[in-house]
């Protein structure tokens, strides 16, 4: 199973982000570069949490925005406060930004958001922390 996730996150071009998003399923939706001229690529990902998982605390190499599709996600960026969001909310990660909290509250539904970062060309799209 965790080879299956691994395989996934490097689909994904989150290789750097497997200890942060260790147990998650993380599956690819989109990679493209962006016509800006700008050597920016945009990557979108699906994060499904079981419930009460969560995500070690990490930084995303690009701007970050997030949407919940399904259950509940507590989310907090350090310096802001925590968040609790259910489906169709979001919230938004500058670059570098530490992220402290991303977990599923709940103890027996699953929780799944988008995840959509805009980063340049070659970055590291999310890193565990002790990893950068």
């Amino acid at each position: 199973m965790r080879a299956i996730l691994i395989a996934m996150a490097l689909v994904a071009g989150l290789a750097p982000a497997s200890r942060a998003l260790a147990g998650a399923t993380v599956a690819s939706v989109t990679q493209a570069d962006l016509p800006s001229g700008k050597d920016m690529a945009l990557t979108a990902v699906t994060v499904t949490y079981a419930p009460g998982q969560s995500s070690m605390p990490h930084h995303h190499g690009g701007f970050v925005m997030a949407y919940v599709l399904k259950g509940t996600i507590v989310t907090q960026v350090e310096g802001e406060p925590e968040k609790t969001l259910g489906p169709g909310q979001s919230w938004t990660e500058a670059p570098g930004a530490h992220h402290i909290v991303c977990r599923n509250p709940s103890r027996t539904e699953p929780a799944e958001f988008l995840a959509v970062i805009v980063a340049p060309k070659g970055a590291e799209v999310s890193t565990a922390d002790g990893a950068r």
